[in-house]
This record gives structure tokens, C-alpha cells and sequence, in this order.
């Protein structure tokens, strides 16, 4: 029996939770602060985190990265339809997944599932090491600033660096053009779309043996842009 942790501050989205986690079979814990959810990695046995970001004492986006210093569970977090800079934030710092609020009780339980699913079909391996990013035949060295493809070394402008390291630190994950401009440029996203259309473009001239049928970036029409898993 796999046990879910759930943390928001808003009790009854946590009773809700639980009610249908346990009756799909799931253990349930409850937290209620970044804090108590970090007390009870460190005491219990947890194969999934549903962590919301906005919580008194220590938000989800702190405690999460702190989980990561010992933990490689999936983390799925819960956030308002206004925090979408927290959720660039909390998939770059080592979040799986995130759903939105107000949400069905069926859609978290179905991605409970899927996250599970993947995690121990992997048998709980170690996390990727975060200075050493690998997609496919792409390595990228986070603290040496380089990328290879195929062994050899391929130059990208900072930019497109700082777009190609957030798609591989959660690769099949789609990100808007405003979400990816906010993320590597910290400015208002004033012109997203024909910007980071740019930078994609040039990526792919880089890494794509055929640009125009793209292996790794793909378009979700839309939504925006997802580095394609391997």
C-alpha cells in the first residue's frame, strides 16, 4: 500500500483528498505547513507529495527543494491559476507535476496514479544529477555552461541555454512562450510568443537533424513547447 502525503493549509481540500485517496486503496498523511510536511519525510515511509505553494510557516516551493535533499518521490503540486511563475519555479527546482486550482478530486487521483506508476516502475532510482542533464543523445553540464549532442559540443547563446536547461529538467512538460520568457528573462513577457519562436528556432537549427521535423522540441499547438522524452 503506497502512502500519499498531503499538504495544503486549506483543510477541507485536504479531507476531500484523503477521502478519495483512501478509496482507491492509498495510506494518507496530513500536513497543513511546509514545515510538518518536512517532519514527516523525515519520520514516514512516503511515495508521493501532493504539495500546495501557498501555505503559512514555509511554502510548498521551500519545502519541496529541501525534499529534494533527500527524496527523489514525486512531488505534485497544487497551485492557484495565479501562481504560474510558482510553477516554473517548482517544476525547476524538482516538481513532477502540478495541477491547478480548483481542480476534481478524479483528475489528482489520476495523476497520483500515473506519477506512482512511473516512479516505481523505475524502482525508486536515484534522481538525475542536476549539474548533469541528459535527454536522449542531448548531455548538458549545468555547471560548466555546455552542451553536447551526440558527444559533440554544440554552442547556444545564453538564452537558449537557459530555454534548453528548463526542458530537460522535466522533459515531456509543456511550457507557455510567456511561462519559458518569465522563467529565462525575469522581465514582463511583452512579446513572448515571436520571441521565444525565435530562440526555438535557432535551437532546433542546432540540435535537430531535420528542423522542420523536429525529434526533441516539439510544438503543442496551443500551449506552447515540450522537450520530447527519449
Amino acid at each position: 500500500m503506497e502512502t500519499i502525503l498531503i499538504c495544503d493549509d486549506e483543510k477541507d481540500i485536504v479531507s476531500a483528498l484523503q477521502i478519495y485517496l483512501k478509496a482507491e486503496g492509498y495510506r494518507t498523511l496530513c500536513a497543513y505547513t511546509g514545515r510538518q510536511a518536512l517532519d514527516i519525510m523525515h519520520r514516514e515511509p512516503v511515495q508521493l507529495v501532493l504539495m500546495d505553494i501557498m501555505m503559512p510557516e514555509m511554502d510548498g516551493i521551500t519545502a519541496m527543494t529541501e525534499i529534494r535533499s533527500f527524496s527523489n518521490v514525486p512531488v505534485i503540486l497544487l497551485t492557484a491559476k495565479s501562481e504560474d511563475s510558482d510553477k516554473i519555479l517548482g517544476l525547476n527546482v524538482g516538481a513532477d507535476d502540478y495541477i491547478t486550482k480548483p481542480f476534481l478530486p478524479v483528475e489528482v487521483v489520476a495523476r497520483v496514479k500515473s506519477q506512482l506508476r512511473r516512479y516505481l516502475r523505475l524502482g525508486s532510482a536515484a534522481p538525475q544529477n542536476p549539474d548533469h542533464l541528459v535527454v536522449g543523445s542531448i548531455s548538458m553540464d549545468t555547471k560548466g555552461r555546455t552542451v553536447t549532442l551526440d558527444g559533440e559540443p554544440i554552442n547556444l547563446t545564453p538564452t537558449e541555454f537557459a530555454i534548453l536547461e528548463l526542458m530537460m529538467k522535466t522533459p515531456g512538460t509543456v511550457f507557455a512562450p510567456r511561462d519559458i520568457f518569465q522563467a529565462v528573462r525575469n522581465e514582463n513577457p511583452i512579446g513572448a510568443e515571436n520571441t521565444i519562436a525565435v530562440h526555438i528556432r535557432h535551437l532546433r537549427e542546432k540540435l535537430e537533424v531535420n528542423p522542420a521535423e523536429p525529434h526533441y522540441i516539439k510544438v503543442v499547438w496551443g500551449q506552447g513547447y515540450k522537450l520530447e522524452r527519449q
